[in-house]
């Protein structure tokens, strides 16, 4: 097991765009979610996903939430899904699907609410013909997933997974408890049959890629769980693919940029109270420079 440690950063490094790169040369990022209930998470996602460099980012929620998005988020294109329930509805797949082919990177589930329009959505995306996207699937899509591994096959080796301990369980339909009891052992298992890369989110964060390689993160503190941190979280990874780096590379930096900005409020404001929109203004400042 490997520590993001200063060595394993300088070895994978995350360089500067050069001066003459455009904004669709640093990455162009879709990030799907969002319901009634959670209609702010993609505001989150995709400010995380600018502060890390990505260079266009296009947020598709519900159409009841869509409009206000916008005008609160100027910096990103915003697309209106079809909507039933306050949740994104199936014909959203129809809508989503010709976008693929002109993105770097997918990001799907913050916000999502509802297992089954998480679920309609991963299965009507699994079979894209996207060679060249990179695929984040997080909160509800993760926790949907278990049966749809097969589904997702054409993704293999471009897909990163980031649940918590409760969306690990419920992917492979078993007690919480089981997943605590061996972390480690659960990350890798998943992340083979999977073909993807595997963020374990805890106190302390076990990442595995699918031939078996380990990354630990011992943890940015206490103040991170709280809501809205795991949405950054997936907007840092996911901007980080759309910039061109690796799945592991990408998840193994954005597992540290966000823990380190987590540490970095711990000490200024306190070791819990920080909100999850505070991380953000963090981001650039601990890139390479």
């Amino acid at each position: 097991m490997t520590e993001l440690d200063p060595a394993w950063r300088a070895a994978h490094p995350v360089a500067l765009p050069t001066g003459d790169t455009s904004k669709d040369g640093r990455g162009r990022l879709l990030i799907v979610g969002g319901s009634q209930g959670v209609p702010g998470a993609l505001l989150l996602t995709g400010e995380a996903a600018l502060r890390v460099g990505a260079g266009k980012v296009k947020l598709a929620t519900i159409a009841g939430a869509a409009t206000g998005l916008g005008l609160r988020f100027p910096e990103a294109a915003v697309l209106a899904l079809p909507e039933a329930d306050g949740e994104i509805a199936g014909g959203a797949v129809e809508v989503l699907m010709p976008l693929l082919e002109r993105i770097d990177a997918l990001v799907l589930g913050p916000g999502i609410v509802d297992a089954g329009a998480a679920a309609g959505l991963v299965r009507g995306l699994a079979g894209a013909d996207a060679p060249d996207c990179s695929l984040v699937l997080d909160a509800a899509a993760v926790a949907c997933a278990g049966p749809l591994c097969e589904l997702l096959g054409g993704w293999g080796g471009r897909i990163v997974m980031t649940p918590h301990h409760g969306e690990m369980a419920a992917l492979l339909d078993c007690d919480k408890d089981a997943v605590a009891a061996d972390p480690v052992k659960v990350a890798v298992e998943v992340a083979r049959r999977f073909q993807a890369v595997v963020v374990l989110k805890d106190s302390a964060t076990v990442i595995a890629a699918p031939d078996g390689a380990v990354l630990h993160y011992a943890g940015g503190g206490v103040g991170l769980g709280t809501g809205g941190s795991g949405d950054v979280l997936a907007g840092v990874i996911g901007g980080l693919l759309a910039r061109g780096l690796p799945p592991l590379v990408a998840a193994g930096w954005g597992v540290w940029l966000h823990g380190e900005a987590g540490r970095a409020l711990t000490g200024r404001i306190g070791p819990v109270g920080f909100l999850a929109r505070e991380l953000l203004p963090e981001l650039p400042g601990l890139l390479p420079r």
